[in-house]
């Protein structure tokens, strides 16, 4: 995804994101209503509390987008993937704290060690890491939302991306009949060009297939797995902002992501170990 966006670092972020929100709602609600029908809708809304907790996650989701296209269009990839080596275990705080989960001694060590590596680069990144503690923030809010709805992902995606359709159409058209947009005007009235506005469309399916496969593949294969393969985005993420984007990775924040990582190693091995538990026979 960093890299998808970058093609896009012409275009105003805020611009950006709209488009993001405005086609894959398009894409989700095409999919639901192929697989389920059109009273998709009626029967997701239906459930206790649905309707308000998903206005507030597609909020939450909103900016959570919203924050991570402008970091990335600005510089900051490499923390960016910090605020997702974050989440996970911000995850498990929130589940404490929030929801009565209990955690075991090796879970304690682990948020205790990654709590060290958000301070260690607090006080030694060269400014707050507020980007990476934002995005950590709001999707780990936007998470433990979804969990307590209860609502099936695809279908929850669907109704978030149904509030957010409406407000995104209206600011894009706005933006283009004053003049202040480039997907409909052509490059020499000042628009993005061809490549741009197709690059625009394809962001909807770049945000809507992942979700929806995600959705699916979770049925299938242990959470344990899921787990650390959520591990996979922010480390490529990492590497794209070093390698690519040569962002700098000095010895300083070399340390923080150290504890971070081995914080996420002794969480997945001790989740790993618990599962097989589990599942081993008796």
């Amino acid at each position: 995804m960093p890299l998808y966006w970058h093609l896009l670092k012409t275009v105003p972020s805020l611009q950006i994101i709209t488009h993001r929100i405005l086609w894959s709602a398009l894409m989700v609600g095409g999919w639901l209503i192929w697989r389920h029908g059109r009273g998709w809708l009626r029967e997701t809304l239906r459930q206790p509390r649905a309707a308000w907790m998903l206005a507030l996650s597609g909020t939450l989701i909103a900016l959570n987008w919203g924050l991570y296209i402008w970091a990335v269009n600005a510089g900051h990839v490499v923390e960016t993937s910090l605020g997702y080596f974050i989440n996970p275990l911000l995850n498990v705080v929130l589940g404490v704290f929030l929801l009565g989960e209990r955690l075991n001694r090796a879970q304690w060590i682990s948020v205790a060690i990654a709590a060290t590596g958000v301070l260690w680069l607090t006080f030694n990144y060269g400014s707050f890491p507020w980007i990476a503690l934002a995005l950590a923030c709001s999707f780990g809010l936007y998470g433990l939302i979804r969990k307590i709805a209860a609502v099936p992902p695809v279908r929850g995606l669907g109704v978030e991306s149904i509030y957010l359709f409406l407000p995104a159409l209206v600011f894009l058209l706005w933006t283009e009949s004053h003049g202040q947009g480039g997907f409909i005007a052509s490059p020499a009235a000042g628009g993005w060009g061809l490549k741009a506005g197709i690059l625009l469309v394809f962001g909807g399916a770049l945000t809507a297939i992942p979700l929806i496969a995600f959705a699916e593949a979770v049925r299938r294969i242990p959470f344990s797995v899921v787990g650390l393969m959520q591990y996979m985005a922010p480390t490529l993420q990492l590497l794209c902002g070093v390698l690519v984007f040569g962002e700098p990775f000095g010895r300083d924040r070399m340390v923080g992501f150290a504890l971070i990582w081995i914080a996420l190693g002794i969480f997945a091995i001790e989740g790993i170990v618990r599962s097989r538990r589990r599942t081993s026979p008796r």
